[in-house]
């Protein structure tokens, strides 16, 4: 584990001689700061890790799942240089066909791989970037992208209530 965990944590994602790094973008794309971004994509090296090493299938936190899915578009870095080079394997990424018997199967690996994230990496994961499987699939299949230039968006009134209450 340790080669492959070397490669995996220094692998980087695109070049860093463009004027927007994936890091940037990510931030930007998902209105992170600089700070949260630079954890998340770390959880999402490691969750590259999981998949390789955990011997069952992985769930992705939401917003690791943003950082896979950015990723893909980079389709060199990762089909070539990650899958490839780093892994010497394909890491397929694999949609929902919808159904509560597909959610519960991935609340399932879910579980399972926050069990494995700490058997492997011998701490707890943070929960702000891997919530409880509550938290995780309360919203699920919600997602909408937005072009924030054209649009505002306002949290729904329980929302506002339950960060207030934070």
């Amino acid at each position: 584990m340790d080669d492959l965990e070397k490669r995996v944590m220094e692998f980087e994602v695109g070049s860093a001689d463009v004027r927007l790094s994936f890091l940037g973008r990510l931030c930007r794309e998902q209105g992170w700061s600089r700070a949260y971004g630079g954890r998340t994509y770390f959880e999402y090296k490691r969750f590259i890790l999981l998949a390789v090493l955990a011997g069952h299938p992985v769930t992705p936190s939401e917003d690791v799942d943003h950082v896979w899915h950015l990723h893909l578009l980079y389709t060199r870095s990762y089909w070539h240089a990650l899958c490839r080079d780093v892994l010497g394997q394909e890491l397929h990424h694999g949609p929902t066909v919808g159904g509560i018997e597909e959610k519960d199967k991935f609340v399932d690996w879910y579980e399972k791989t926050l069990d494995s994230y700490e058997r492997i990496f011998q701490e707890a994961p943070p929960v702000d970037i891997w919530p409880i499987p509550e938290e995780r699939f309360r919203y699920a299949g919600e997602w909408k992208s937005y072009n924030s230039g054209r649009y505002l968006l306002l949290p729904r009134w329980r929302e506002l209530f339950r960060m207030w209450r934070r």
